[in-house]
């Protein structure tokens, strides 16, 4: 009878504690997934939600507000997360909050994450039950491992030509390779470089000196000071340039004139070539001449007669006084 007694106490004892430990185990749980108090729904349509389910948690500004309650497919690229949100930070989700998924840690489970707007975040009305957040995408886990692929393939072929480039230069293959291993090359280039330093040494020095004569040249006293500022200098040259063009044109013509003569002479036209030409014309030419001279020589006589005829003496007297007097003159 007492053993009867003793297995019912102690299987009341079980009992009493497996129905206390599932009534917290509830508790817990509904706490967690915010069963028991005052909730609200609000909604966001992503195009991928990466894995997220039922019971998730809901984040805002990394601390835990609600849970995910349900997700919907409405389309090939829409879909749309329900979410259960405890209604004492409704006042903090603005409208213009933003809901993007993530994992929680490097391999947790997907988490829904609230951002606060970034324009005018303050501004913005509290989101009600059954409001609609925007949404963004943030590269997914998988996505980035496969980047990482990729960059990890690309960065082994890298390394490959990378090892077959320094093969070849210790080989000495290459331009590069024969200027690290051939010192006769390694040498030329040596003095090529060398080279180029002093030329670039002489063109220094000549510039300077170039500089040195420029800056000797007194600008308002040279010829090329006068040249290019004085408008009236330019004004003379320009028409010493103008004369010029004129004198040629004027010798062009004399040179036609003269190509002329000549050919009138060459045909045995004109009085030049009669002149050149006739014997006769020679003689004719002194004989007129020698009477020209004879005529000078009897005006003479007769003026000198003229001069001391009593008629005429008194006015040639006056000339000569007249003559005398304008040449005593000073000059102006």
């Amino acid at each position: 009878m007492k053993n009867s007694n003793t297995q019912n106490l102690r299987l009341g004892i079980f009992v009493i504690l497996g129905i206390t430990i599932f009534v917290l185990a509830v508790y817990f749980i509904g706490n967690r997934q915010n069963l028991f108090g005052d909730n609200s729904i609000i909604i966001s349509v992503f195009k991928d939600v990466s894995g997220l389910q039922r019971g998730n948690n809901v984040r805002f500004a990394g601390v835990n507000v609600g849970t995910v309650k349900d997700i919907q497919i409405i389309n090939d690229t829409s879909i749309a997360v329900s979410m259960r949100v405890d209604e004492r930070t409704m006042n903090l989700i603005r409208k213009n909050s933003l809901a993007t998924i993530s994992s929680d840690g490097l391999v947790g489970s997907m988490v829904v994450n609230l951002l606060p707007g970034e324009n005018n975040s303050g501004l913005a009305p509290p989101v009600k039950f059954g409001d609609t957040i925007a949404s963004i995408s943030k590269i997914a886990t998988a996505d980035m491992l496969t980047t990482l692929n990729t960059t990890n393939e690309n960065a082994a072929l890298l390394t490959a030509d990378l090892l077959k480039i320094t093969n070849s230069i210790n080989k000495g293959e290459g331009t590069l390779g024969a200027l690290i291993k051939d010192e006769e090359m390694a040498g030329n280039f040596k003095k090529s470089i060398e080279g180029l330093r002093q030329t670039t040494q002489n063109v220094s020095a000549m510039v300077n000196r170039i500089n040195a004569i420029i800056n000797e040249v007194s600008y308002k006293e040279s010829v090329a000071g006068v040249l290019l500022s004085d408008t009236t200098a330019a004004k003379q040259i320009e028409g010493i340039i103008t004369n010029l063009e004129i004198s040629a044109l004027q010798i062009s013509n004399m040179t036609t004139n003269l190509e002329q003569v000549s050919y009138d002479i060459r045909k045995g036209e004109g009085t030049l070539d009669y002149l050149l030409n006739d014997p006769g014309a020679v003689d004719k030419l002194d004989a007129t001449l020698e009477n020209i001279a004879k005529a000078t020589k009897k005006f003479d006589e007769s003026m000198e007669a003229l001069q001391h005829n009593i008629l005429l003496r008194r006015y040639f007297e006056k000339q000569a006084r007249i003559k005398q007097r304008e040449e005593a003159k000073p000059d102006e």
